[in-house]
């Protein structure tokens, strides 16, 4: 029979990366998948039969290109682990430098109510990170996708944080309102862009936009001005190679303070700017 060991080292054989196939071994066996050591301490266990077809379900998903966070049902981000599905993203350790810059925007805690607007939720992990973070901050979360606000809407249930959820697309979900910080991670890919062929089981309406992927990052700050207070802020991650134009796009709708920020890898992700006038 084979042991735990021996399920690994086929996984491996079969191109699975090891901490994937720890995870979702883990995961099989009704075990925390971040449990390694238990795993390694475990090595020359056997694997349960009535495992057996569980585990090699696991395996070709994931060999046929299913993200592990769908597998395991979830995902760490900011503090937090997000129940995700094939209804959202993935969320991704870049956007965690989005969630840093509004809280860095944001007025500072003993100000009135200062709001923040996550346009494009997903599974709600800009505002739920923020949420858990400055309990004090009035946040609406939106997404055109009534699909992922019922996953944003469990997360925020489930982890007991006080988001208040809108369905719409863009600013047109929250017509007449006005925002201290508005955050979003919008579609940014390219269509045709040879990257879409490793996300295809991520949907693609929260991945492309237009022949350049700037389409909706060029709606967005259009828009913003009208939903934001003076001096508010208009925040937005976008792809490795286009923090210069949607920096060209805020300055050239009358946004100041126009800058980008560094994901961890040192790559432009983030680019923002402050609405004009005092708070």
């Amino acid at each position: 029979m084979n042991t735990l060991q021996d399920i690994l080292r086929q996984a491996s054989a079969a191109g699975l990366d090891r901490l994937d196939a720890q995870m979702l071994l883990l995961h099989a066996l009704g075990r925390s998948p971040h449990d390694r050591a238990w795993l390694i301490a475990h090595d020359g266990d056997p694997l349960p039969p009535a495992i057996s077809n569980r585990w090699s379900e696991l395996l070709q998903r994931r060999l046929a290109g299913e993200p592990v966070a769908y597998l395991l049902g979830e995902k760490a981000f900011g503090g937090l682990t997000l129940q995700v599905d094939a209804r959202v993203l993935v969320p991704r350790p870049d956007t965690e430098a989005l969630v840093e810059w509004a809280l860095d925007a944001l007025p500072p805690s003993g100000s009135d109510a200062p709001r923040l607007l996550d346009l494009g939720t997903g599974s709600g992990a800009i505002a739920l990170t923020v949420a858990s973070r400055r309990p004090d901050v009035q946040i609406t979360a939106t997404d055109a996708s009534a699909d992922a606000l019922v996953v944003a809407q469990a997360n925020a249930q489930r982890l007991d944080l006080p988001v208040r959820f809108a369905h719409g697309a863009w600013l047109a979900a929250v017509p007449g309102e006005r925002f201290d910080v508005i955050a979003s991670n919008p579609p940014y890919i390219a269509e045709g862009d040879h990257h879409l062929a490793a996300l295809t089981h991520e949907p693609i309406s929260a991945l492309t936009a237009g022949p350049d992927g700037l389409d909706d990052l060029r709606q967005i700050v259009a828009q913003a001005p009208d939903a934001l207070h003076p001096g508010g802020w208009l925040l937005l991650e976008h792809g490795h190679d286009q923090a210069a134009a949607v920096r060209a796009l805020l300055a050239a709708h009358g946004f100041d303070a126009v800058g980008s920020r560094n994901d961890l890898a040192g790559i432009e992700r983030c680019s923002g700017g402050r609405w004009p006038g005092a708070r």
